[in-house]
């Protein structure tokens, strides 16, 4: 999930972390002196993030971390002109890199701030269809990582393992394992029917930056970008963890999308596209359950319980919205939430 490291004002750190003295010699290395950086706090990951002036961002991703797949996607994304962050220098062991400093003012700034809410969702949305463009320009360079059935099969089960199991201590009965496996199966098929593009995979406001040079968006915590279905970022975008925008205003958003870009597909209506793009969220929102349950009890984070109402009610309205899927809802009406303080 995640960094947001280069949204978050270093000013509001809880702690200002110290640099390991590996760090500001290597630092020094490359020039940058040490003594004033300031703790940016982190979130879902183990990386830690300093801001440096002037301009400066430095990554510090220890093991079991691997910067790998950040400087390989970054790497292709700059490649293909998308707007991310340039990589000043790195070394793999033992997990250094020195970025641009994009600045601290994110999409989810501005949403909040309540003004052209509207022209900001459109430029998101007009973000996912570059990404998606560029990597049908760029396939000759490595593909991505696939995002296979088996991996969203296996995001599906932290929604049974960690949600089911650990948050609310339930074995689903043999019966009810058989009905929700068949639901996953149909939104494996959603998914593996879709056309398979560049997929940022995280694609939420606090990793959209407004940079300051242009005032324009550009993406970070991009390291887990795979080749995947089409509707997964717009999805993660209209599905988001800060706002519930309602149903009306993601349709007309996601229709918005279809309209701009249709990647050659024909869809037999916007019907069609709606269901296929709610049952992607759906299949998101699910492992976002499990996955804010496990960064809870694995890893003492307990704050992304908050967010656990705001996302079944996500999965409750997907199973209301999709008439094929209605008939799991009295299943799901056993699971919700506990309310606060039981």
């Amino acid at each position: 999930m995640s960094q947001s490291f280069l949204a978050l004002n270093s000013h509001t750190a809880a702690a200002e972390a110290p640099l390991s003295s590996a760090a500001a010699h290597w630092l020094a290395q490359q020039g940058v002196m040490a003594a004033q950086a300031h703790a940016i706090p982190g979130d879902a990951s183990g990386r830690r993030y300093w801001r440096l002036p002037p301009g400066l961002v430095f990554m510090d991703a220890p093991p079991p971390e691997d910067i790998l797949p950040f400087l390989r996607v970054q790497h292709r994304f700059a490649r293909a002109a998308l707007p991310v962050p340039r990589v000043l220098a790195a070394q793999i062991d033992p997990g250094f890199v020195l970025l641009e400093d994009l600045g601290h003012d994110d999409l989810k700034g501005v949403l909040d701030a309540g003004s052209d809410v509207d022209r900001w969702m459109q430029r998101a949305m007009t973000l996912v269809l570059n990404l998606q463009q560029a990597g049908q320009r760029q396939a000759a360079l490595p593909p991505l990582p696939f995002f296979s059935p088996a991996r969203l099969q296996d995001e599906l089960i932290l929604f049974t393992d960690w949600y089911l199991g650990r948050h609310l201590g339930l074995i689903p009965s043999p019966q009810q394992r058989i009905t929700l496996q068949t639901l996953f199966t149909g939104l494996l098929d959603n998914a593996a029917a879709q056309p398979q593009v560049w997929v940022h995979r995280d694609f939420h406001a606090r990793n959209l930056i407004i940079r300051r040079d242009t005032d324009l968006l550009a993406m970070i915590d991009f390291q887990d970008a795979v080749l995947g279905p089409w509707t997964y970022d717009l999805a993660s975008l209209l599905w988001d963890r800060y706002w519930d925008w309602g149903r009306a205003q993601r349709d007309a958003w996601a229709l918005d999308f279809l309209a701009a870009h249709q990647h050659g597909v024909t869809l037999s209506s916007p019907t069609d596209f709606l269901r296929r793009v709610g049952r992607m969220a759906l299949q998101r929102n699910l492992k976002i359950l499990g996955i804010f349950c496990r960064l809870a009890y694995r890893d003492g984070k307990s704050g992304y319980l908050d967010f656990l109402p705001r996302f079944w009610a996500y999965v409750v309205d997907a199973l209301d919205a999709d008439p094929l899927l209605r008939s799991y809802q009295e299943l799901f009406a056993l699971w919700q939430p506990p309310l606060p303080g039981r």
